[in-house]
């Protein structure tokens, strides 16, 4: 029988939130840190005071960051990949 994990109390945009999840709980406060610093420049940066529009800009501006990480991440990649072959290609000449 396994276990649930603790909730841990954090607060986002000051509503305080229990969660729970599986591994470090300080790994669940910097998440929660995160999406409050997030949410808080953005609602800085608007006209609205409405926290549900400010959650989904933050929201919308994290999955930006995380599609553009990972497209950058996928072209390193291939880049590498590309470069690896190259490289295969070039010691097969010199040793065959």
């Amino acid at each position: 029988m396994s276990a649930k994990p603790d909730s841990i109390a954090v607060e986002i945009y000051g509503q305080a939130y229990h969660v729970r999840g599986e591994g470090d709980p300080e790994y669940l406060t910097e998440l929660a840190q995160f999406v409050d610093s997030r949410m808080r420049l953005i609602g800085s940066q608007i006209q609205s005071s409405d926290p549900m529009r400010i959650a989904i800009l933050a929201a919308l501006n994290i999955a930006d960051e995380f599609f553009r990480y990972r497209t950058e991440r996928e072209s390193a990649a291939g880049t590498w990949m590309e470069r690896t072959e190259e490289l295969a290609q070039r010691l097969a000449e010199i040793a065959g």
